[in-house]
């Protein structure tokens, strides 16, 4: 009962509005106290809290996340993103809702390109927003398409969510062999789950393009006064293209650890960046953003990792392993519950927050039970590019709110992400339904 209302502590405290790392760390540590002054908690858990944040600061996977958002950030300063869509947009200009398709093309690149949902968002929102309400599309499929196109950078690779959820991922899969009695167990590498990734990534981008070109497909043509120019568009397009083929291709392959990777693309996205003359102001702007974002998604996983000890200090791994071994129906029955649980805490929560909270609790659980770790997490990576939608809280709702025109509405925004929402989760229930759809590439090119 302890290890529940920790947990609904840290909910309710979230809810108020309290930041999320130290509500993690703070509501713990209260926890913890009170625990050892009432004689009911072993400090000893506590006490290995030192060794498990110098883990943390020497783990070398993480090193890749500031070097990804350094990368993104790089890419967004750079305007890249704007030539792209123009460029698209001229070439599939003779198309009813081209646009449209354009703004799904484009976001899916850019999504590749950054790794971050906020990014692209905004990006997308600023240009294509805009352009699409004067080319008279309705104001909810506009906002939808900016919407859900953003959310790609979730799933697609290299995804700063990916990377976390690797990591994550990781331990509980050495946990959960470990209590199996498996002293070597297979590490799970964010190799792996980029190229999981893939297949889901071009499924969800093949069926927002369907949607979009159903929807508009009694438009007029796009009001596009520029012709086509190839060598604008390959300038446009080949180089970030590039950047993403080098990076992925090198952790695939095996020639970079993701840390060297990122870097590389860092590097890479900066000399691009500079090739589009960034100003001294906008490199500075570039260097604090990536700042603020590492330093939050590294508090945030230091208050989990308090969390994560005061929770199995309380019984809370045994009452969730118990929990799920009693349900009726074995695996299946556990995955939905999991499931659901993530779908609806994606409503109040970030993506990152449940990356760090509850896939450490239920991660070993549903590894026991025989779940493909692999599957798992490209299974918990579309749902959580759900939360970026789902009213009230969804991210992105948020950063299209904050650029978009005062004549739409937020009622707008929510109502056109809706048939976007739906698309998600059919994707997911199909790679429920089909594992291979997530499986087979990494064990294809394993062989």
């Amino acid at each position: 009962m302890i290890a529940i209302s920790l947990f609904l502590a840290v909910c309710v405290c979230l809810l108020l509005g309290f930041p999320v790392a130290f509500t993690l760390a703070g509501v713990s540590l209260i926890f913890a106290a009170l625990g050892v002054g009432f004689g009911v908690f072993d400090q000893g858990f506590i006490l290995s809290l030192p060794e498990r944040l110098f883990g943390i600061m020497n783990n070398s996977l993480l090193t890749a996340v500031p070097l990804f958002v350094l990368m993104g950030v790089f890419l967004e300063q750079s305007k890249i993103a704007e030539k792209m869509l123009t460029q698209m947009a001229v070439m599939l200009k003779r198309l009813p809702g081209g646009l449209a398709l354009s703004v799904v093309l484009v976001g899916a690149l850019l999504a590749a390109s950054t790794g971050i949902v906020g990014a692209t968002v905004v990006t997308m929102g600023l240009i294509a927003l805009p352009a699409m309400i004067k080319n008279q599309y309705p104001a909810a499929l506009a906002t939808g398409i900016v919407s859900a196109t953003g959310t790609l950078g979730q799933i697609i690779p290299p995804s700063i969510a990916l990377v976390l959820l690797a990591d994550t991922l990781s331990t509980a899969n050495n946990e959960a062999q470990l209590a199996l009695g498996n002293y070597s167990p297979d590490t799970l590498s964010v190799g792996e789950l980029f190229v999981a990734a893939i297949i889901p990534g071009v499924l969800l981008v093949a069926l927002y393009s369907l949607y979009v070109l159903f929807k508009t497909r009694k438009l007029k043509h796009n009001i596009i006064e520029e012709s086509f120019d190839l060598g604008s568009f390959l300038t446009g397009f080949i180089p970030p293209l590039l950047l993403i083929l080098i990076v992925l291709g090198s952790i695939i392959s095996g020639l970079a650890t993701p840390a060297e990777a990122a870097a590389v693309g860092a590097f890479g996205a900066f000399c691009l960046a500079l090739l589009q003359k960034m100003s001294f102001k906008q490199l500075q702007n570039s260097l604090l953003n990536a700042t603020k974002v590492t330093a939050m998604v590294f508090m945030i996983l230091i208050g989990a990792a308090c969390f994560s000890l005061v929770f199995r200090g309380y019984g809370g791994d045994e009452l969730v392993q118990s929990f799920f071994h009693q349900l009726p129906g074995g695996q299946m029955s556990a995955l939905f519950v999991v499931m659901l649980l993530i779908f609806l805490l994606g409503f109040i929560l970030d993506f990152i927050e449940i990356t760090f909270v509850v896939v450490p609790i239920i991660g070993p659980a549903l590894i026991m039970m025989g779940i493909d770790p692999v599957w798992l997490g490209i299974l918990i990576a579309i749902n959580l590019q759900t939360s970026f939608l789902t009213p009230p809280f969804g991210f992105a709702l948020f950063y299209l709110r904050g650029v978009a025109d005062k004549s739409i509405s937020t009622k707008t925004i929510y109502k056109g992400v809706i048939p976007f929402i739906i698309i998600q989760l059919l994707v997911l229930l199909a790679i429920v339904a089909f594992p291979p759809l997530a499986t087979w590439l990494p064990q294809a090119l394993s062989m």
